[in-house]
């Protein structure tokens, strides 16, 4: 497993380098002066100079590369201070350290994605079960009926109509807020339980379905039917031999609906007015904040290549055969 795990993580570097070079290079092909971007639109050849020695804008772009590379590993020094690692740079918008920005939105984010992740494997791969389980009976044509309607929802049409029922005409819930979990745990689980639910319904029909066709494929196979001539009980097949064969594609999938999942919540934050890590990328874009616009692609592409990881080592231990692959 050791080996295994050291062999996914010198890829995820060698991977994650290759993006900071691509993320770099494409966005220091704009035609247009950084130092200008940075300075505003009211602002003299003089300040733009400055601004252009500060920010090392006046060295070539490979020496630009490996300043930026290197203040990611052990710091950079700006006319605002010290940039501790990992440095992505200096807002152009508010002058603040583009980590520290991207620190201060990303609970929320990760609550969102998490929380939803939670509810959404939960459901749905009990929903999946479920079904399998009582093929062929009401329950299983009402649980698969449910998931295919349910699967046609977006994230933007459904918030809305939640919001409008819960919230605003029966005020059965408050409008969904973000406080700290180690503020208030139950006002964090009360302010995002309406953007959990809208999140998990689109995912759980998809791996309510999933769950339950890979689980039936399970059921046919030779060691499974072997189990039930030997006269073991149904259930503990199920669940012993069945149930852990139907994981391995799951999992699978799962590690392709990573990104979908950050995009919905990036979606989810705009829905519910939720100061996120993507309101933070879209407001900075709209603000042509170069450098927290980088930050923010580098940071969800280092996220999105540590939940992989994390993915890969449960389909590892789930099928000791990947091991060695």
């Amino acid at each position: 497993m050791l080996q295994f795990l050291i062999r996914r993580l010198t890829g995820a570097v060698a991977i994650m380098f290759l993006i900071a070079a691509f993320t770099f290079f494409l966005f220091y092909t704009i035609p247009q002066d950084f130092a200008e971007l940075a300075c505003g639109k009211t602002c003299t050849k003089e300040n733009i100079a400055v601004i252009r020695e500060n920010l090392g804008l006046d060295k070539p772009i490979t020496a630009q590369f490996w300043e930026f590379m290197g203040g990611i590993v052990s710091g950079r020094d700006f006319a605002v201070g010290h940039c501790p690692a990992p440095c992505l740079g200096v807002s152009f918008s508010s002058n603040e350290f583009v980590w520290d920005s991207i620190m201060d939105r990303f609970p929320l984010t990760l609550s969102l994605t998490v929380g939803g992740l939670v509810i959404f494997l939960t459901l749905g791969l009990g929903a999946g079960l479920l079904a399998a389980w009582k093929r062929g009976t009401v329950i299983d044509k009402i649980v698969s009926g449910t998931s295919m309607l349910l699967s046609s929802f977006q994230i933007y049409f459904l918030g809305p109509i939640v919001l409008g029922i819960m919230v605003y005409s029966t005020g059965w819930m408050e409008n969904p807020s973000y406080v700290p979990f180690t503020e208030d745990p139950a006002g964090w689980v009360i302010g995002l339980l309406i953007p959990w639910a809208v999140m998990a319904t689109i995912f759980t029909a998809q791996y309510t379905r999933m769950a339950r066709s890979t689980m039936i494929e399970q059921l046919q196979e030779e060691h499974v039917r072997t189990a039930r001539a030997k006269g073991m009980k149904q259930r503990y097949v199920f669940f012993r031999y069945a149930w852990r064969g139907s994981l391995t594609p799951i999992v699978t999938i799962l590690g392709m609906d990573l990104s979908g999942l950050l995009a919905g919540a990036v979606v989810t934050e705009f829905t519910f007015d939720l100061p996120g890590i993507g309101r933070l990328a879209v407001n900075s874009s709209l603000d042509k904040d170069l450098p927290l616009t980088m930050g923010v692609m580098l940071f969800g592409a280092f996220f999105i290549l540590l939940l992989n990881i994390l993915v890969d080592l449960a389909y590892a231990y789930i099928d000791p055969r990947v091991r060695l692959a």
